[in-house]
């Protein structure tokens, strides 16, 4: 009689989704005390076949848990959306969580802290990033960025460095959301701008207003709208993107001059961040979750 085959649990989960099918899937592993290799993980974000999958690990007898982030194609060292969709599968699916402080501290290099929202509306989840800072390109970077773009002209550039690597183009207050969602930028066009790893995303965003539409379906207004694109890592436009609103949060903190800021990314899916940017110099992103699928994956 053969021995039953390993397996682990997997979920996918849609997060920054108040519903089932909106917001940005993401699978989400979780391992035992013994680790899987990185071919056998990149192997499973093949199969998975989402944006991201994320490989949960209990470090410290369960009371802290590594993270890492796969996208089909390679490891990406930040996800913010796969993060929330870890935090909801042990909240929610495991229970996995200290209920005095409902806090769960990620031990990826000290960068991820990730808690039950007690002062945001209920069933969120908040995410404790480093706030990412940005310096302005030379003409030269602007105009690659232009080119790569089309017919669409920004009327700011900031470059993100290190891990992020990415592109931040703020669009005129004159365009609309309606044209903004319209926007197809090329994403072959933006990879033979960038060919030597120097940047990884792009991100549009617009000033948000009543009069552009950038409102809720409540009729509240977003403080800023966005879109990203990832074609360097297989990803030509992500649904919503939480890493990407380190980025976005810094940026427009310092514009609106705010420390709290309601957000949406306007991709096809769809989702809205609530945000905050502490005085520490670290940003909260708060967004709801929604569990799609829960079963096993077997690995032998």
């Amino acid at each position: 009689m053969s021995s039953e085959r390993k397996h682990l649990p997997m979920y996918t989960i849609d997060a920054f989704a108040s519903k089932p099918f909106k917001g940005n899937p993401a699978a989400v592993c979780l391992l035992q005390d013994e680790d899987l290799s990185d071919e056998t993980k990149q192997n499973i974000a093949m199969e998975m076949n989402l944006s991201e999958t994320a490989f949960v690990r209990p470090v410290n007898a369960g009371s802290r848990f590594g993270l890492r982030w796969f996208t089909p194609k390679n490891e990406v060292n930040l996800c913010g959306h796969a993060t929330l969709a870890s935090a909801a599968a042990l909240f929610t699916c495991k229970g996995n969580y200290d209920t005095s402080v409902n806090l769960i501290p990620y031990g990826v290099d000290k960068l991820i802290e990730v808690w039950l929202c007690d002062n945001f509306p209920s069933n969120q989840f908040c995410i404790g990033f480093c706030e990412s800072k940005q310096f302005e390109l030379n003409e030269e970077s602007s105009l690659n960025v232009k080119i790569s773009l089309g017919s669409c002209q920004p009327v700011d550039v900031q470059y993100t460095p290190g891990a992020n690597r990415e592109l931040l183009l703020r669009l005129p207050d004159t365009c609309s959301r309606q044209e903004f969602e319209q926007m197809s930028p090329n994403p072959s066009a933006m990879m033979n701008a960038y060919k030597t790893g120097e940047v990884m995303g792009v991100i549009l965003t617009l000033k948000g207003s009543k009069e552009n539409g950038a409102v809720d379906e409540d009729g509240r207004m977003f403080d800023f709208i966005s879109r990203y694109f990832a074609p360097w890592n297989g990803i030509d436009e992500d649904p919503v993107t939480g890493a990407a609103h380190t980025v976005l949060s810094a940026y427009w903190s310092k514009v609106l001059r705010k420390t709290e800021m309601y957000a949406r990314q306007c991709s096809k899916r769809g989702g809205n961040i609530e945000i905050k940017v502490r005085d520490d110099g670290r940003v909260e992103l708060a967004g709801k979750a929604r569990t799609v699928l829960e079963g096993k994956i077997f690995v032998d």
